[in-house]
């Protein structure tokens, strides 16, 4: 079922024009999803670039937002997009905020961990596995069949989103072309995930090889950033790095690594110049003077 964006501030908007004969400024388009994958009705926030026409032949790169919920990081990435297209510094493109389901995102974001704390402090987490199918046979198929998309697909996932989106790196790298993991929480598990990096890479290595056979052009770009975060975020921030570090050096400029600590951010406000500063990085060439 696909309708606009009407949250709470949306309906009071939508009254109050109503009253004063004024139009109401539609932002966006949701669509539903019985998941079988999640056994629950989930939400995908839908933003569509200018001019886009469901009859054109014209199609576009998709970025999905990890917290993509309305009152969380959709509208924002979404204007950021809108404002870059409008200087031409990346492609117009479809944004897909993946929304959370109240608490969700504890259980969604996470794989199972072995440790007694992790599990005290978060006892529904270890859901990572079905979430990530469901992006991968629900999410993608639906965006694909219904919108005008292309192959290029991008990933935006911060905190337990940049572990989720680490987690798919690693596991299932074929889903996205490029990621932007930014203040990942990999100490998550006693940093289990990571520590066991060089297992997943040949998973990595295996997929960008397959890849480049199909298209002598492609390249996967990777992007990693943190703010002034706990000395252990930093720790775990560069295993990641020295881990893909490693593998860009034998891949002859197929995987592009771009890492950008930002010191004087925090968690809290990382994610806007963060977002901003990867798609410079990734669509540098289509940057105008």
């Amino acid at each position: 079922m696909k309708k606009y964006i009407l949250s709470s501030l949306f309906l009071f908007l939508l009254f109050s024009a109503s009253a004063q004969n004024k139009k109401v400024f539609p932002f966006g388009i949701v669509e539903e999803i019985e998941s079988k994958k999640l056994g629950e009705k989930r939400t995908l926030n839908i933003y569509l670039p200018q001019d886009y026409h469901p009859d054109s032949t014209i199609t576009y790169p998709v970025i999905y937002v990890l917290d993509g919920s309305q009152n969380e990081d959709f509208p924002h990435i979404a204007g950021l997009v809108q404002f870059m297209n409008m200087y031409d510094i990346l492609p117009k493109s479809i944004v897909v905020g993946i929304s959370n389901l109240g608490k969700s995102r504890y259980r969604d974001f996470t794989y199972p961990s072995q440790d007694k704390r992790d599990l005290k402090d978060l006892p529904t987490s270890g859901g990572s596995e079905n979430f990530i199918n469901y992006l991968e046979n629900e999410v993608i198929p639906l965006i694909d069949e219904n919108y005008k998309t292309n192959a290029q697909k991008t990933i935006i996932g911060q905190s337990l989103g940049g572990l989720l989106a680490s987690e798919i790196l690693f596991k299932k790298p074929y889903l996205f072309d490029n990621y932007i993991i930014v203040s990942p929480s990999l100490w998550w598990d006693e940093q289990r995930m990571i520590n066991k990096r060089d297992e997943f890479l040949e998973t990595l290595s295996k997929n960008v090889k397959e890849q480049k056979s199909k298209n002598s052009d492609y390249k996967k770009q990777i992007f990693v950033s943190l703010g002034k975060e706990h000395p252990v975020m930093h720790k775990v921030a560069d295993k990641l790095v020295d881990a893909i570090k490693k593998l860009e050096a034998t891949k002859n400029g197929t995987i592009q690594l771009f890492y950008e600590p930002i010191l004087d951010q925090n968690h809290a406000t990382i994610l806007h110049l963060a977002v901003y500063k990867a798609f410079e990085k990734f669509y540098k060439k289509e940057t105008k003077e």
